[in-house]
């Protein structure tokens, strides 16, 4: 198993910093200012633990087209925002923001455009994820569910990935399973998990290959909102019908689990 700070970088790489690209396409005001727009930006913080001593995620924006690269490391970024750490990188994206977890701007000054469009993209991220209580206008509520479920369902596979035990306990011991996220009458928020032999992968919209093996549906985004934010009870939910587990209840008990297992590493 990965250590933690590893495990909550991987976290950040790979299930939060790509829904820079879901923000910046579903955002209009966001979307205005990357149309038309080349350029490559990363983020990324030194490591000398690993080849290259650096790991980042980048984005390659072709005429406003993104691109996301989870995980690798971009030889040219216009720019690239470079934490001295592991730890600064991940501190600062949990908020602790200072003197000892700022990045580096590099190229910032040549792409003053692209630099800007990028930090705005960040914050509304950081407002989302960050959120105590639900929004009150439709288009953000969804964005933020939308977030959520990609960020939760990219999570729990990447733990997996790097051998976290429970979760990988979970996993190796699984047959082929699918477990979704839903919200009625909003599939394109919708999320889901395959898992097989101790292998993951994570998925965006709804799995129409097969029916899920099970679905942790809820009747509106206020209600979703309401679990994710950690308002409401999921016990309570339930019996309102606020959330409906297409599936038996213990599975939706195992992923709630997890759900707060992922949440912390990325909170």
């Amino acid at each position: 198993m990965a250590s933690e700070v590893v495990l909550t970088n991987k976290i950040f790489l790979n299930a939060v910093l790509p829904l820079v690209k879901v923000i910046a396409n579903d955002v209009p005001n966001l979307a205005k200012k990357f149309e038309g727009m080349n350029a490559v930006f990363q983020v990324s913080a030194l490591d000398p633990n690993v080849e290259g001593g650096k790991v980042a995620t980048y984005f390659e924006v072709v005429d406003g087209e993104w691109t996301v690269k989870n995980d690798q490391v971009a030889e040219n970024p216009d720019v690239d925002l470079e934490f001295k750490t592991l730890e600064a990188m991940n501190g600062f994206f949990k908020g602790k923001i200072g003197p000892a977890t700022l990045p580096k701007m590099k190229g910032a000054i040549k792409k003053t455009k692209v630099f800007m469009a990028l930090l705005m993209t960040l914050l509304k991220m950081s407002s989302l994820l960050t959120a105590k209580a639900a929004p009150e206008k439709e288009e953000d509520k969804v964005l933020m569910v939308k977030c959520f479920f990609y960020l939760l369902s990219a999570g729990i596979s990447q733990l997996n990935k790097q051998g976290h035990e429970a979760i990988h306990e979970w996993t190796s011991k699984s047959p082929d399973r699918v477990y979704a996220w839903a919200v009625d009458g909003h599939p394109e928020v919708s999320a889901y998990l395959r898992i097989k032999a101790g292998k993951s992968r994570s998925g965006r919209g709804v799995y129409k290959r097969a029916m899920p093996f099970f679905t942790m549906r809820f009747d509106t985004l206020d209600s979703a909102l309401g679990i994710l934010l950690s308002t409401d009870d999921m016990l309570e939910s339930t019996k309102k019908g606020k959330l409906i587990m297409d599936g038996a209840p213990e599975f939706g008990a195992q992923i709630g689990e997890y759900m707060l297992t992922v949440a912390a590493y990325a909170q």
